[in-house]
């Protein structure tokens, strides 16, 4: 599909829309549904707390190495074969987990499905772009929220199924999404085939240089920057938050709880509208001082005045999620080629996932050595700054291609 014939939304990609789809709609049901089932599981496995921990720090871990594999899976069998690969792997992971007889074959299939889930965080934004780069706001926006559903549901459902018939079918059941999320890019797999010679497929995947030298891209680094800052903050806030808000504002854990989960509320129609605005607006760097100074704000308002009007502090820290939509929009706006957005997908997002595990762990760190919850919050708030370089840096439209092409003709001249 050239990426230069206009087209209407449907004309000749229903069935890459439903891909996109029902991909977002697995994305995150590896890392959501175990944790709530984890009693029961560890009720039939003996699981150490050490080892409970290890569950937990893998998701950000193997989505960090997924972001780093990914390119050289797109370069190597496509970004439809890529992303076939990712799904094989989740309904692989979510079976084996499911059968597992012991922690370590558990552990097993827990890294087996979230690098399928890696694969498909990375390659999911050049996917859109390939068949949608005249709806790519719009795509965006359609799949980030999508993320949300796939993040609510199996948290949702998990334990009363399991509670029903058992923790193995409520993590085994989670295979059946991603094999119907199979069907369609086994249609468009087969369908692409037999167009091996197009121009599309000569530029679907980055080559090895462009992926190397992304450290010279001032725009490759902005955009890694912002999205570090989202991931970061957001694991950080899903870590600790509830606790924090306990010792220091009062609150009782179905409080904390309720404002844990409204951090994801307002995320869900902040998902929707901030990919629609990066396409409408003139500067994107208004949308990023509005993350960061929400994310400011709120942990600001947790140093000084954490015990009054908690609920707004928690609903500016929920509104710094917009970062992450952005980031995402720009991954795909700031680069000219499939190739190049293939590579600052996975070069962003590995180096994100990776920062975002630490974050969690430096808070904790930072509470012991300080004995309360005033050290960590001023890490929370000088990491929501960070983020005000590349408000400026990504003030005006530029291409890592082309910041690429300028540093190799000035390092030949």
């Amino acid at each position: 599909m050239s990426a230069d014939r206009p087209l209407t939304l449907w004309a000749g990609r229903v069935a890459a829309l439903l891909g996109i789809v029902l991909v977002a709609l697995t994305l995150r049901q590896t890392v959501a549904v175990m944790s709530p089932i984890l009693g029961d599981i560890r009720a039939d496995i003996p699981i150490s707390n050490i080892g409970v921990g290890l569950l937990g720090t893998l998701p950000p871990i193997l989505l960090a190495v997924s972001g780093f594999v990914a390119p050289r899976v797109a370069r190597g069998i496509g970004l439809d074969g890529g992303i076939v690969l990712a799904l094989l792997l989740m309904t692989l992971g979510h079976l084996v987990r499911a059968a597992a007889p012991g922690y370590a074959v558990l552990l097993v299939g827990s890294v087996v499905a979230l690098a399928g889930t890696g694969i498909g965080n990375v390659l999911l934004p050049p996917i859109v772009r390939r068949y949608f780069p005249d709806r790519i706001a719009l795509l965006t926006a359609i799949y980030v929220c999508i993320l949300g559903v796939s993040t609510a549901l199996p948290a949702a459902v998990a334990s009363p199924v399991a509670e029903q018939v058992g923790w193995r079918f409520s993590l085994g059941m989670w295979a059946a999404t991603s094999v119907v999320a199979l069907v369609p890019w086994l249609v468009i797999s087969t369908r692409e085939r037999r167009r091996r010679l197009s121009d599309n497929d000569a530029v679907e995947s980055p080559p090895t240089t462009l992926v190397t030298r992304l450290w010279r891209s001032r725009v490759a680094l902005s955009i890694t920057v912002v999205f570090s800052t989202s991931t970061i903050l957001t694991y950080a806030c899903f870590a600790w938050l509830p606790e924090i808000l306990g010792d220091i504002a009062g609150s009782t854990p179905t409080e904390a709880g309720v404002l844990l989960a409204v951090t994801g509320i307002i995320s869900a129609p902040i998902a929707l509208i901030a990919p629609l605005l990066v396409a409408r607006l003139r500067s994107v760097s208004w949308l990023i001082a509005a993350g960061t100074a929400s994310f400011v704000l709120g942990y600001l308002g947790l140093l000084l005045a954490p015990a009054t009007l908690t609920l707004l502090w928690v609903l500016l820290i929920g509104s710094g999620s917009i970062l992450f939509p952005v980031s995402l929009v720009l991954v795909n706006v700031r680069t000219r080629t499939q190739g190049g957005t293939v590579a600052l997908s996975g070069f962003a997002q590995g180096i994100a996932y990776a920062l975002g595990a630490l974050g969690p762990l430096l808070v904790g760190l930072l509470h012991d050595v300080n004995g309360g919850w005033t050290l960590p919050l001023l890490f929370l708030l000088a990491v929501a700054l960070v983020a005000v370089i590349p408000a400026f840096t990504l003030a005006k439209p530029a291409f890592v291609e082309d910041e690429l092409a300028r540093s190799c003709s000035s390092q030949g001249s």
